[in-house]
Order: C-alpha cells, then sequence, then structure tokens
C-alpha cells in the first residue's frame, strides 16, 4: 500500500482540509426551493378553503405529510450526494497529481541513481568489462 509523505507535500493537508470542508446546498428549482414553512402554509389554506360537508380524510392528511417529508429527505440527499460526487472528483485530481509527482521524482531518482553509477571510477587493479 502506498503511502503519501505530507512532509514532502506541504500542501496536502490544506487540499484535504478544502475538500473535507461541509458543501452548500445549491436549490436548482422553485419546487425545491420550498421548505416545510411553506408547506404548512398550503397546508393550512388548504384545510381553511376546504369544502366543511367534504372534509378532507386523515388518511389523505397523512398521505400528504408522507409524501412532503419523503420528497424533503431525497431532495436533501440528492444535495449531498451531489457534494460527496464533487469532493470524490477533486480528490481524483488530487490523487492523480500526487501520483504523477511521485512518478516523476522517482524517474529523477533514477536518472541521479544511473549518472553516479556511470560517473563512479573503476576500482584499481580491477577488470574492466567492456560490452
Amino acid at each position: 500500500m502506498n503511502t503519501l509523505n505530507t512532509a514532502q507535500s506541504p500542501g496536502v493537508n490544506e487540499t484535504l482540509d478544502r475538500l473535507n470542508a461541509p458543501g452548500t446546498i445549491i436549490q436548482q428549482s422553485a419546487a425545491a426551493s420550498l421548505g416545510s414553512a411553506d408547506f404548512l402554509r398550503l397546508m393550512t389554506a388548504q384545510l381553511a378553503n376546504q369544502d366543511p360537508l367534504e372534509p378532507q380524510s386523515n388518511d389523505q392528511m397523512l398521505a400528504q405529510l408522507a409524501q412532503f417529508s419523503s420528497l424533503e429527505s431525497n431532495i436533501e440527499s440528492n444535495a449531498q450526494l451531489e457534494d460527496i460526487a464533487a469532493k470524490l472528483d477533486a480528490l481524483i485530481v488530487a490523487q492523480n497529481a500526487a501520483a504523477q509527482a511521485a512518478t516523476e521524482a522517482a524517474a529523477a531518482a533514477t536518472a541521479a541513481a544511473q549518472a553516479e553509477n556511470n560517473a563512479a571510477p573503476n576500482p584499481p587493479g580491477g577488470t574492466q568489462t567492456i560490452v
């Protein structure tokens, strides 16, 4: 398993802190901008304007409350999933950049080691192999 040395990459902690910061929920439509207070106003208006001879049944009222609760939780879940997806995308980009930097550092180290081996003199009295 590869581990990242934060001493060699000082911006990693700042990047992770930025990525893990809580996101904001972006409302995408007028229906999504309605909140629970708006729902209560609509329900109160519906109850005030219903036909007194045929009032809404409790079953219908509970069904509307359940639908509203389900819709509200779906909207919140979708917003959170979009936030998670954006953070994962940013994390993938950061990991790719770190992997690229590590690859370049390894290539530079290999080139330096090869240059050092090529520059080293032959040991005295040793045999030299010519290829």
